[in-house]
């Protein structure tokens, strides 16, 4: 629903790549390495590589854009383990990655001093042979004719969130006929379903820049949508879905100017419909090396009919549309939408897309329906299927020129991550809307940093927030007074716990509600306040066996870098002391 669900085209501008530039560290002051939150690090130095995921014992180039004087040494972590730790002597520096498949890891560059090691950035690195354990999903929205530096920085920027699949919204000429012209003979420039021009080597220019970091290229259409003059095109009328046994109103989505058509539904089930657009794919797929095919639906449209008056299973016709596409297509990759978790439980039953992708909205605001829908998938899926949101935040304030609200989309976010999901929000600009041309709303640099840091952490510790574990709801205890505390759901007051086990280790995240204005994660109105930074947190865990090392890492400081904790264990619980917690905190507990 994402692409062409929509009511008007509103004023967009484009806010191109900026990730820690010089011009942002400035403005921002550039916090949270070396010392304590509140300190400002002047040589603050970024951190870049060369590709978004790496296969194993692959070769990771990493490059800085200033390094300090002194002794420097990179220290690569899997989880609390330290794999291996050099000196770095130059701003570019190599790395093989370990043979393990599926494993992140997180990469300390450091300082020693007297008073011990001073972290002076960090960076996540995926060593993955596929994206579908570990989806980071982004976005394009607008194909112009443009400079190919300016779409390379666009995929460049992304590249630093470690985005590993990008989606083509809107790139397609007609929803029943997706290339501009035919495989022999594609169109150069053509107009998409907003009258937007539309070019084949901007198209080219990211497929070749995303395959450059070892991303995924994924084009977007709906399974069912035709425009209006489908039927010159070959779209028999016996394929169309209709609001009533009788067939007198094709069931459509209305659209006005500067849209070229509304867009009107047939079968996905309808077998000679299948045909018809896998041969249209056949074209794509030979003229654009995409990888695959990120499937749309229109949410839940009622009952509807066939052209012979029969009632239609959507979510039936859904899994018959999947089945077909893949069928047709074994090598390419397919995700497909559940708008507001219609026709999931079947989308994911097919067993044949990458993973689940749930387009959230208010039906599904409150920040519980996030936890459902990722157990679910794992539910439809065996414990397989991980949970990629399209979730649009702020989404009154996209109606006007702005910013991104960032404690809104921070606590979204942490969220999110702690489920073991990943949030559908990083292109050329943030989604604001489900129209994904939008960009009326901008990040403020604090926003850009700050989400630097939690895709690193988000990489960094997938083996824990992604990899397996089971929830398991610990009763976890406050011991001062000052702090309210509660499991799962969240309250507005209080922090939250969100417990899991993982082999080994348990796993105990620690979410910071207590000045939050609501338990939604969208923040429609971008009203979300910033929390306080709390310090010395003490929490109870309940113990289920011998603890032998406690530590803790948060995206919200030192780049998400471990640190050791102390802690007492007695009486069936360890207590521990959070030092500090501004939005999201991780605990772990070794056993």
């Amino acid at each position: 629903m994402s692409g062409t669900i929509m009511k008007s085209l509103v004023t967009s501008f484009l806010l191109t790549g900026c990730v820690l530039c010089t011009a942002c560290q400035k403005e921002l002051g550039y916090t949270g390495f070396g010392g304590t939150l509140n300190e400002t690090v002047t040589e603050a130095i970024s951190l870049s590589t060369d590709k978004a995921c790496y296969k194993p014992s692959d070769i990771v180039s990493f490059s800085a854009d200033k390094m300090p004087a002194g002794e420097i040494y990179a220290r690569y972590r899997h989880l609390g383990d330290v794999v291996e730790e050099v000196k770095v002597t130059t701003a570019r520096w190599t790395w093989q990655t370990p043979a393990e498949d599926y494993k992140g890891y997180l990469v300390e560059l450091y300082q020693k001093t007297d008073e011990g090691d001073n972290i002076l950035s960090t960076i996540g690195v995926d060593v993955s042979s596929d994206w579908d354990r570990f989806p980071r999903y982004g976005f394009l929205s607008k194909f112009g004719p443009m400079d190919k530096a300016q779409s390379d920085a666009i995929i460049d920027n992304l590249n630093r969130f470690h985005i590993n699949g990008v989606q083509f919204q809107d790139w397609h000429y007609k929803h029943h006929w997706p290339l501009g012209g035919t495989a022999e003979n594609p169109l150069e420039t053509y107009l998409d379903i907003a009258s937007r021009n539309t070019s084949l080597t901007t198209l080219k220019n990211y497929i070749s820049q995303i395959h450059h970091y070892g991303m995924k290229a994924i084009f977007y259409n709906l399974c069912f949508g035709v425009l209006d003059d489908a039927e010159e095109d070959g779209v028999s009328k016996d394929w169309y879905l209709y609001n009533e046994s009788s067939c007198k109103n094709i069931n459509n989505h209305p659209l006005g100017a500067p849209f070229k058509s509304s867009i009107y539904l047939v079968d996905p089930g309808n077998v000679q419909w299948q045909e018809y657009l896998a041969a249209k794919n056949d074209d794509v797929y030979a003229v654009l090396d995409f990888d695959g095919y990120q499937i749309d639906q229109l949410g839940n449209r009622g009952q509807l009919y066939n052209a012979s008056g029969q009632k239609v299973n959507l979510p039936a016709g859904y899994a018959s549309f999947i089945n077909a596409m893949k069928a047709k297509h074994p090598s390419k990759d397919l995700i497909m939408n559940a708008v507001s978790n219609y026709g999931a439980d079947k989308i994911i039953g097919t067993g044949k897309t990458v993973f689940g992708y749930n387009e959230m909205w208010a039906g599904e605001s409150g920040f519980s329906s996030l936890r459902s829908a990722v157990e679910d998938n794992y539910r439809f899926s065996d414990n397989e299927c991980r949970t990629v949101f399209a979730a649009y935040m702020n989404y009154n304030v996209a109606d006007g020129l702005g910013y991104f609200n960032t404690p809104g989309v921070l606590l979204t976010d942490a969220v999110m991550f702690a489920l073991g999901a990943s949030h559908l929000e990083l292109g050329e600009h943030m989604l604001g809307k489900e129209y994904f041309p939008n960009s009326n709303l901008v990040m403020k640099p604090e926003l850009q940093e700050a989400l630097v840091h939690y895709y690193d952490f988000l990489v960094g510790y997938e083996n824990l927030l992604r990899d397996g574990g089971s929830f398991d709801d610990l009763a976890v205890k406050s011991v001062n007074s000052d702090y309210k505390l509660t499991s799962w759901p969240p309250q507005t007051g209080k922090l939250t716990t969100l417990t899991k086990k993982v082999g080994n280790r348990q796993v105990v995240h620690v979410i910071n509600f207590i000045k939050a204005d609501s338990t939604s994660w969208r923040d429609i109105d971008g009203t979300m306040p910033e929390p306080d930074l709390l310090e010395s947190v003490v929490i109870d865990i309940p113990a289920q066996g011998t603890v032998k090392r406690v530590w803790m890492a948060t995206p919200d400081h030192n780049g998400g870098a471990l640190e050791e904790l102390t802690f007492k264990e007695g009486a069936g619980k360890v207590r521990v002391s959070i030092p500090h917690l501004k939005y999201w905190d991780m605990i772990v507990l070794e056993y």
